[in-house]
């Protein structure tokens, strides 16, 4: 029986921002993303949704919208801390 779980590796866990370019809220959310990110290794990736009618469709009024592991984590504002506790930093 495990009474704790392990953390993940940082290096396994992947970050994901949609934006749009022209999005102040995206420079904010991509400027504390790339902090957090880097400071613990994590890695990240940024997804235009201009480029794709279905996410302009589902995100256009939410972003910015970070993903973490796939699992939506936040929209509009980042909040530095909580990225912090959802990487396990």
């Amino acid at each position: 029986m495990t009474l704790f779980r392990r953390r993940p590796d940082p290096a396994t866990r992947t970050v994901t921002l949609l934006g749009k370019p022209g999005c102040h809220l995206c420079d904010d959310a991509r400027t504390i993303i790339d902090r957090v990110t880097g400071e613990l290794g994590v890695t990240w990736t940024e997804v235009d949704i201009t480029g794709d009618a279905e996410l302009q469709h589902k995100y256009w009024e939410q972003i910015p919208v970070i993903f973490v592991d796939g699992k939506q984590h936040d929209f509009w504002r980042v909040d530095e801390k909580r990225l912090r506790r959802a990487l396990g930093g």
